[in-house]
């Protein structure tokens, strides 16, 4: 799969996706409340936001005097996190699959990753890179499209292959095809605890009332069955 459509729907998408980033449901009141419930109190605490969007996240972090780092593989998500924080944090362009070259050993206390892996293959060169930057006993806190849901979703017949898949979405204006990997609830979980990491939460979470007043449809399908999984993990001390 390539990257560069990766990319170029995220450029697309930008304008729209930051101007409605902060009432979207899925995002508003499923999966922001649900992974920010996992992280500890974060004032004072050195936070790397890993594909950042265009930088809500990071807003409600710095809001609770977090101290913040973030980047995407868009400019315009990056152009769009600067403006939307005022210059309150450092954001840079970057590919989530590549080394974090700039960002020095055990310097942050979090890694905050939501809704990005899946457009990831290989997780384990990132997941290095996050153990790397963390602080001894340093939390990652990640969401991710639940691996049941995907299957069933995209109608897959190899559940245990990490294979990609494409849908489109509508809900950001025109709609745009959207290219990720599906994979196993195993190749969710080995790539965190082979890696120096150890599995501290995890949630399948449910949608908030104010989900149900803007999509009331989804409010019910989100409570049978979960569309998101979010985990905590804690970085091992080296052996």
């Amino acid at each position: 799969m390539s990257k560069k459509k990766i990319k170029q729907a995220y450029e697309e998408l930008a304008k729209n996706y930051n101007a409605l980033i902060d009432h979207k449901p899925h995002n508003a009141y499923y999966d922001r409340p649900n992974t920010l419930s996992l992280l500890t109190d974060v004032k004072g605490k050195s936070i790397l936001d890993a594909a950042c969007g265009p930088g809500k996240y990071a807003q409600i972090l710095i809001s609770k005097e977090a101290n913040v780092v973030g980047f995407d593989i868009s400019p315009q998500m990056i152009k769009y996190a600067k403006e939307r924080n005022h210059n309150s944090a450092t954001f840079f362009v970057h590919d989530l699959t590549k080394p974090l070259k700039t960002l020095n050993d055990e310097s942050f206390d979090i890694v905050l990753c939501a809704l990005a892996m899946h457009y990831i293959e290989d997780w384990n060169t990132t997941i290095q890179e996050f153990y790397r930057v963390l602080k001894p006993n340093g939390h990652l806190v990640i969401s991710i499209e639940h691996p049941f849901f995907e299957y069933i979703y995209f109608k897959s017949t190899r559940y245990f292959d990490i294979e990609p898949v494409q849908c489109t979405w509508s809900g950001f204006g025109n709609p745009i095809e959207i290219h990720s990997y599906r994979r196993s609830l195993h190749e969710c979980i080995m790539p965190l605890t082979n890696n120096g990491f150890y599995i501290d939460k995890l949630i399948e979470p449910k949608p908030l009332k104010e989900f149900e007043k803007l999509d009331p449809k989804h409010y019910k399908e989100l409570n049978e069955f979960p569309a998101f999984m979010c985990i905590r993990a804690i970085k091992k001390p080296k052996t």
